[in-house]
Formats: structure tokens, sequence, C-alpha cells
């Protein structure tokens, strides 16, 4: 890999990242607040790259000195063993120099050509937000908590997964009372053939991601799939399951309304 090819991946990468950052594709990736970090790199990463290719196709000295003395018939101004030229070490052995001059001959590691591969899947690919089979992997997360705030106004009152599940587990409902509360998620298949609602939860991005389950009681949507996002509607119930992946509780939610919905360009809970 010479230079010049070193500049043109970091403008891809550059590229990549900002055409991602720029867009709701970076939201299944990080949290939103990383997104002015994701801007400011993707910027440099590309500037970065311009002045790379910039000074790669710039006229340079030697080729200034060697046009000169290509002009006198001699060669004044080349230094000895440039631009590929033989050189001696001084035991009579000649040696090819590896320096053209451009910075060509001595290029970078071939495994950097390896760069191109998250270019072409952020660019061609773009894989999707964690879903039910990566929450149906991972054990449920939740945050104990002491005290828990009284609701907001509102009928029905828009919880987070996370608020809704530590209030029911931790809290033993106490806080949520008879409140109708509105919930987002995903469908997946739960312990016993359960159906439950879940979201990923992230800390930085989704390499970290945990999901937040909820299970289903009362009123199901006829026809409900895995995956299929939802917007559901019900009270609190103090039924409750163990997961099977990590033996945490998942507490149940008694369904009086729900709405498929499409898939929201912010996926993950932080």
């Amino acid at each position: 890999m010479n230079r010049q090819a070193q500049a043109v991946i970091l403008l891809l990468v550059g590229g990549a990242v900002l055409r991602a950052s720029l867009t709701d594709q970076y939201l299944n990736y990080v949290k939103p607040g990383l997104q002015p970090y994701l801007i400011l790199s993707g910027a440099i990463l590309v500037l970065a790259g311009l002045f790379s290719l910039w000074y790669e196709l710039r006229p340079s000295r030697l080729a200034v000195a060697e046009s000169a003395a290509g002009a006198s018939g001699g060669s004044a101004g080349v230094p000895e063993g440039a631009a590929g030229v033989s050189a001696h070490d001084g035991h009579g052995h000649e040696h090819e120099q590896d320096d053209d001059g451009h910075g060509h001959g001595s290029g970078g590691p071939k495994v950097a050509w390896l760069l191109l591969l998250p270019v072409f899947g952020l660019l061609l690919v773009a894989p999707p937000a964690l879903g039910s089979y990566a929450a149906g992997r991972s054990g449920a997360a939740l945050v104990a908590k002491s005290d828990f705030a009284p609701l907001p106004a509102g009928d029905p009152v828009k919880l987070t997964m996370l608020d809704y599940a530590s209030r029911a587990v931790f809290d033993r409902g106490t806080s949520l009372g008879d409140r109708r509360v509105e919930l987002t998620g995903f469908a997946m298949r739960g312990p016993g053939g359960t159906w439950l609602l879940a979201r990923m939860m992230v800390s930085c991005c989704a390499a970290d991601a945990r999901p937040v389950k909820v299970a289903l009681a009362g009123q199901l949507p006829d026809g409900l799939r895995e995956e299929q996002w939802l917007r559901l509607t019900g009270t609190y119930t103090d039924r409750q399951l163990k997961d099977t992946v990590n033996g945490e509780t998942i507490p149940f939610i008694e369904v009086s309304g729900s709405t498929a919905i499409q898939a929201p360009a912010e996926q993950y809970e932080s």
C-alpha cells in the first residue's frame, strides 16, 4: 500500500463515518450524545486524507531538480541513489534505493487494506440495530433503585422500558399503582413461549447493549410476530417470571391496548 492509497482509504473511512453520523444510521451503533464526536472524527479523517493526497500529488523538489538536470544534460541537483538509481555501499555492491522521491517506495503494511471492510459495511451493508436475536441471548438488565419519584402527569404516562421494569421489580409496583402506562419496544418470545416486549439499553454503544424485558399479559394483538415494534398501554401486575439466560426477574404488564408501529429511528434506550 503506497501513500496515495493510504490517503484514499483515509478519505473513504472518514466519509463513511460522516455519512453515518449525519443521518439516523449512527443510532444503530451508539447513543445520540456521541453524534458530535463522530462528526468531528469523520471530518478530521477526511481533512487528513485530502491533505495527504495533496502532499503526494504536488510537484516535488526532486522532479524540479530532474527537469533542471535534463535541461543541462547532466545530473546536477539529483542526489546519488535517489529515484530508484543504484547506489554503492562502499564494498563494491550496488543496492536499489527504495525511495523514489515521492514516498512511494516504502509503503504501509498490506493489512491496512482491511480498513476497507468497515467502509463497505457502513456504505453497502449497513447492519441494523440489535433486536430479538441479541436480546434472547442476553440476560435482562435492571438497575436497583432505593427511591422512585412519583409518576408524571398524563394518561397514559409514557415510561421507558427500564423505568417501568425497575419500578415493577424493585418497588413492587408501589409507585406505579393503578396508573396506565405506555411502553414502546419490539416483541420476542420468552421463557415458556411467553410474549415479551423488549428494548436494548446502551451505556455507550451497541457493543455494551443489554435488553430490558417486560412480559405481556392481557389483550395481545392478533398475528404478533418477533421483531414487531409495538406501542402498548397497560397497568402493573405483580406477576413475574425468571429470565432463563441469567436468572433475573422479568415483570409483567397487563396490556389493555396496543398498536403496531414502524421501528423508531432511535431504537436503543440509554
